[in-house]
């Protein structure tokens, strides 16, 4: 019979499914929020303590779990506009994982696994941290190198947008689940990192973070070229984006008069590969 220790158990687990969040946030691209990873790990660590608690036997069932990992990803993910991606992903490195943790076990003769499924090892506990740090360095390249938003799939293209005698190019991902359209005219819009297109505008981030109040001062200086755009999104029920009618923008070959921006002010890709965000029609 195997003793289990509790603390032992609730550490290692924590930190396997740590690094699992960190994987699946780097592969999607979505902004490392340490913090809410950390809360995750700390859902799952509990998970895995619970596991073996007197009268919590039906929390093995094949529901519970997956309900485990999607309350991990949720506390993880909770403003991510892609959730059920997000779930996907989490679910295909904890297989990829697991696997990668059997395999070691085979080769070192050693099982890391108890009877519940859940990773423990109290002889050594090394072992298995390093496995879980090596397959999560190897599965990130993989994945990332896999699922990279890339021009040669159409996925990105340049824009180049006008406005008055200034313009500049960025580069612009089409997103489907970028919805957002101009209530007046039902035009898609444009979301890009407000930082980069404020020299083209002269706006400052206090503009963005308080478009309500900046609103009357720039269509003083711009007039009719300013407005507020309404918007909603995981963990935003409603919420207000500046934005500015263009001159003119051209994404890829299509060149369009009268474009809509909504300025972001916050960035819009986690690794900077793309600037501006454009709904696929």
């Amino acid at each position: 019979m195997r003793v289990v220790y509790i603390d032992t158990l609730f550490i290692l687990n924590g930190v396997v499914d740590y690094l699992l969040l960190l994987a699946s946030a780097r592969i999607a691209g979505e902004p490392l929020c340490r913090g809410r990873f950390f809360l995750g790990a700390l859902v799952g660590g509990a998970y895995a303590v619970a596991l073996f608690l007197p009268g919590l036997g039906f929390l093995y069932h094949p529901a519970c779990r997956l309900s485990a990992a999607v309350l991990m990803v949720l506390t993880a993910f909770w403003n991510s506009r892609r959730l059920l991606r997000q779930v996907l992903i989490f679910l295909a490195l904890s297989c990829a994982f697991g696997g990668g943790v059997l395999a070691v076990g085979l080769l070192t003769g050693r099982d890391p696994l108890t009877e519940g499924g859940v990773l423990y090892a109290a002889i050594d506990l090394k072992l298995v941290l390093l496995t879980a740090a090596g397959c999560y360095a190897l599965l990130t390249a993989l994945f990332q190198r896999w699922g990279r938003h890339s021009a040669a799939r159409g996925e990105l293209e340049p824009v180049t947008l006008w406005f008055q005698d200034r313009q500049i190019t960025l580069m612009a991902l089409r997103d489907t689940g970028n919805t957002l359209t101009d209530p007046l005219s039902g035009r898609p819009v444009l979301v890009a990192e407000g930082a980069r297109l404020a020299p083209l505008l002269s706006v400052e981030r206090e503009d963005m973070d308080d478009p309500a109040g900046a609103i009357e001062r720039l269509n003083q200086c711009w007039p009719g070229r300013f407005r507020l755009l309404p918007y909603r999104a995981v963990g935003v029920n409603r919420g207000l984006l500046l934005a500015v009618r263009l001159d003119r923008s051209r994404l890829g070959e299509e060149t369009e008069r009268g474009t809509l921006v909504a300025l972001s002010p916050n960035p819009v890709s986690d690794g900077g590969s793309y600037q501006v965000l454009a709904g696929v029609m």
